[in-house]
This record gives C-alpha cells, structure tokens and sequence, in this order.
C-alpha cells in the first residue's frame, strides 16, 4: 500500500489514505471534471505460497494503466478523472465491500481491473459466497468408560457433511459448496465436547445463493436436533455478492487486448469463483477480465502460480495487460457513445 502510494503522489495524483476507513486502502485521483473512471487495485498474498493468486500484477497493472491514462488526459486536455483505488484483502476479508457500503464508490462512473490467469479471456462473472463457522457443543466423557455419560459434538460435525453431500446432488451448476473439519476434538478415548467446521457456500446467482445459504442452516440445526447438541453459526468473514460484468466494457477489453498481443481466447465457461469486486458491479459498470502470465495451464493458488506472477514473462503480460486497460480507459474519456453503451448494459443488467 506504502509503495503504490508513494510512487503515485511521485507520478502526480491526489492520493486518500486511509480511504474508506480502510488503513491499507487508498484512492488516487489525477485529472479534472468527468467522466471518472476507476481502476481496482488488489495486492494481497496468500499464507505461505505468497502471491500465488498473482496479485502483484494486478496492482502493477493498475498503476501502469493510472498512469498512462493520466499522462493522456493532461497531454490532450481531455475532461475527466482517472482514479487508481487500492482495495485490500480481497481474498477474504472483503475490502471493496467495505468500500461499496462506506460510498466509495459514489461519483464513479466504471470501474475496472485486470486478474492474472493461464489464458487471457473476457470477465465470466463470479459466484457471490457465505462463509460459515459452524461450532457443535455439549459434553464430553470417557468414550469406553462411560460413552453413555456424553454428548458427542464430532457425530454433529460428521452427520452435517452427510446432509451436505446429499444435497449436492441436487445443486444446479454452478453452485458449489465445499468444507473442512476446524476441529474433531482432543483424543479417540474422549468424546469430544466442542467440534466445529468451516463451509464456504457459493452460487453465481444472489438470489439462489440467499436460498442456498437457509438450507445450509437447517442442516446445521437438523445436526445439532438429530445429536441433542448445541449448535452455534458464525458468518465468517465478509460475504460477496457474485459479479455481473457489462458486457460493453468487456468487449472492449477483449479488443484491446487483442492489439497489445495478449492473444484472447473464447471461454463460456461462467465463473466458479468468488470475489470482492461482484460488490463493485452492482452499484457502477465494472469488469474483471483475466490476463495469460504463463505459457501452459497452471492453477491459480499454487506454488507454480506465484513463480509465474514473479517471472520476466508475467512482467511482460502485465506491461500488455496495463496497456489494454489504457485502452479502453482512454475511449471511456473520449467516446460519448461508447460512454452511453457501458451506462445502458449497466442499467439493463441491473
């Protein structure tokens, strides 16, 4: 946050820090007037693998394409505001969320970015997610002495993920839902008291998902009914709505990338995972399209992924990358047309 703020007031922008309440976000503003146009800036790593998730090259991109753009505006007298917002803790913590409720999206007319990948493709959308933190308590005892005597808390734990799975089977693609066992107790000779589990639940459909996040619940308390313990249901982190990108813009990502030597590729495959950026794109125009940074299919949150986001080649890309958000930054300033399209897929959408 300290070094892209730094270099910004060095390349001339007016920059807010701590934005929106946020201390590791900021928004750096360049420019006069309107249209104001703004590009996301992601910056956080994963535990131990780093920036396996390639965030580096976002905000790399974003302040290349700030930049550019700023330049452009001055050097041709050009109206308008380009804004460089950085947002943190998008991987769970959910700092565009923060920022959408805090109004720091007010005024803004487009927002974009651009997300490292193995192929350089449009914005599929992404499916919103509910985290939860389920606990499971009652009381423990001697599971050969005296088994009679407890409650188990872990059979609550192993039962919710039957009723889970089962009901996989009927969720429409797509919807995920995946978890892990946070606690299963201290020892096999002891009947655990305390167990809980984490879930992540997940629907490209905000409505579906709302839908999706009750039944969950009455699984959990279904457990707890079906084992006589107490069940305790902690929303875990921030929840993010699933994005909508407008199509005007992404269109005009694809074509720009196309001419910088990004070499896009067609996938309709719609967008399995989650970010804080679907927030964004219910209140102003925004897109997340996704740029190659490696020569062959390689996952994203892997330790392959982060020497990726940190080789010559990946450097290359986002150099590309920047220059075609440049690109449509600059007809979003200079085309009123185009400017009436984003606007218009905007409200159809919505």
């Amino acid at each position: 946050c300290k070094w892209q703020i730094d270099i910004l007031k060095k390349w001339g922008f007016k920059v807010q820090s701590p934005f929106a309440k946020l201390p590791t976000a900021f928004k750096a503003t360049a420019g006069q007037g309107g249209p104001v146009l703004c590009i996301m800036s992601e910056y956080d790593a994963l535990p131990e693998i780093g920036h396996a998730c390639g965030h580096n090259l976002i905000a790399a991109t974003a302040l290349g394409a700030g930049k550019a753009l700023a330049e452009r505006l001055k050097a041709e007298k050009i109206p308008g505001r380009i804004v460089v917002m950085g947002t943190p803790g998008e991987e769970d913590k959910g700092g565009k969320v923060y920022i959408v409720q805090r109004g720091g999206f007010e005024g803004i007319d487009a927002a974009m970015m651009a997300h490292p990948s193995w192929r350089t493709i449009g914005d599929l959308g992404s499916a919103g997610i509910q985290r939860y933190m389920v606990t499971f308590t009652e009381k423990a005892a001697h599971a050969a002495g005296c088994p009679e005597n407890g409650l188990n808390a872990l059979d609550a734990i192993m039962l919710m993920f039957h009723g889970i799975n089962a009901w996989r089977q009927q969720l429409p693609e797509p919807s995920r839902i995946h978890g892990i066992v946070r606690d299963g107790g201290a020892a096999p000779n002891i009947i655990p008291e305390t167990a809980s589990c984490e879930f992540y639940v997940r629907s490209p459909d905000n409505a579906f998902l709302a839908k999706m996040c009750k039944r969950f619940c009455d699984i959990a308390k279904g457990a707890a009914l079906m084992t006589g313990t107490k069940m305790e249901i902690d929303d875990k982190d921030m929840p993010y709505a699933a994005r909508k990108a407008n199509k005007t813009l992404d269109g005009a990502f694809l074509e720009a990338a196309a001419s910088a030597g990004l070499n896009p590729v067609q996938w309709e495959t719609p967008g399995r995972a989650s970010s804080d950026s679907g927030d964004v794109s219910l209140v102003v125009p925004a897109i997340h399209p996704y740029f190659a940074i490696t020569k062959k299919k390689t996952a994203s949150h892997s330790t392959e992924f982060a020497k990726a986001a940190g080789s010559a080649f990946g450097r290359k890309q986002m150099l590309k990358a920047a220059q075609a958000l440049a690109q449509v930054g600059y007809r979003f300033f200079t085309d009123q047309d185009f400017r009436k399209s984003v606007t218009a897929e905007f409200r159809k959408t919505m």
